[in-house]
């Protein structure tokens, strides 16, 4: 098979997580819960994990957090910060992890700064235009699942701090791909999954804290931390840590990490965009078919999105998959994105590449969509 979903999963992983998951399974038990062997390789492995996180990503590492994926860290993110009656400006880009933890807040105005799809400047006016003083949280993401679109998070941050609102960065498909320096883009919360550009196993994932950022959790109950107190500690992160962590996703995230780090995330980027680059040429050249690509690829990642003229989507990706080719069809669980680009009612099929794809899988895949568009 080739797997062209490495924006749902990266399903390829280097053999070290694998291997690190499954001696976990055998020989760590819980990190915080006893002075036994076993308790205290978990500290060390979990304690080490934060650490890989914090050299990668410039925070410190008592304020990595661990939670089960992306989703997890941004209702905490959201949670923590937005209140009933608030005015919050988000992207039109936002995945459903976003749009659908802020529905559930009563009474809140939800601002979009939006623009079409790899127009950086005319979205960044649209977020100066937005940001009134009335404003009180804005939240972003890195790069669209939808379209691979890197927004411009840099200058959307600087926006934030010049008037000091909080900034909540969504990294799902960013974070092993392009820098995410949470010192300096000063964000309030940073939320990343580790199954994705982290290599790590699913059902992991992190959230970084910022310093003054107010925590609310999400979940209460034991820590291994003032166990006898019945307030959750006031202190990251065993306030956010809530019973027992998952620690063979926690082995295996670290070593995914560790394979990031092994790189450089230029060369993993600089790799995909290769491919992507080849995927662009050989589908623009398909009558009837419509490909969503930044002009170079300046502001595009690993992610591109195309639409074939009468074909739905979804039976693009099934003759696809008959084919022995793992892509995602429809909206991707994120319907703002596709309003953004006009592209709601149709939806888009998606590749997605990783570190482990390669050129001659890009050309069976195109020699694969030529035989679909002629058939038809």
């Amino acid at each position: 098979m080739i797997y062209f979903d490495s924006a749902a999963t990266t399903l390829q992983k280097p053999s070290t997580v694998g291997r690190a998951s499954l001696y976990a399974l055998h020989h760590l038990s819980t990190p915080g819960r006893g002075a036994h062997k076993p308790a205290a390789a978990a500290a060390r492995v979990a304690f080490d994990c934060r650490e890989e996180a914090s050299a990668l990503f410039h925070v410190p590492p008592e304020r990595v957090v661990f939670t089960f994926n992306a989703t997890h860290g941004l209702n905490i993110a959201i949670k923590s910060l937005v209140h009933p009656g608030d005015t919050v400006l988000i992207s039109g880009y936002e995945h459903n992890a976003v749009a659908r933890p802020l529905s559930t807040i009563p009474n809140i105005d939800i601002k979009l700064a939006t623009s079409a799809p790899f127009e950086p400047e005319s979205l960044l006016c649209s977020f100066k235009e937005k940001l009134s003083e009335s404003v009180s949280v804005v939240i972003c993401n890195h790069v669209s699942n939808v379209f691979g679109y890197i927004l411009p998070v840099g200058q959307i941050a600087d926006l934030c701090r010049k008037r000091g609102i909080p900034f909540i960065l969504d990294a799902s498909q960013s974070a092993g791909t392009l820098p995410v320096d949470c010192e300096a883009l000063g964000t309030a919360f940073t939320a990343m999954p580790g199954h994705k550009g982290l290599y790590g196993p699913q059902g992991t994932g992190l959230l970084l804290c910022g310093e003054n950022a107010p925590v609310h959790t999400l979940m209460e109950g034991g820590t291994g931390s003032l166990s006898a107190s019945m307030e959750m500690p006031d202190f990251l992160p065993d306030r956010l840590e809530a019973g027992t962590h998952n620690i063979t996703g926690i082995a295996g995230l670290l070593e995914g990490m560790r394979f990031i780090h092994g790189k450089t995330i230029g060369d993993i980027l600089k790799h995909e965009k290769t491919l992507v680059s080849r995927a662009v040429s050989g589908l623009s050249s398909m009558a009837g078919v419509r490909v969503f690509a930044a002009e170079h690829l300046f502001c595009q990642s690993g992610v591109l999105s195309f639409q074939v003229n009468g074909m739905d989507c979804e039976e693009v990706g099934r003759r696809l998959a008959q084919n022995g080719i793992a892509v995602r069809a429809g909206l991707h669980c994120a319907p703002l994105a596709h309003y953004s680009a006009g592209t709601l009612e149709e939806g888009t099929v998606r590749i997605s590449f990783s570190a482990f794809n390669t050129l001659r899988e890009v050309d069976y895949f195109l020699r694969a969509m030529q035989e679909i568009v002629k058939n038809k």
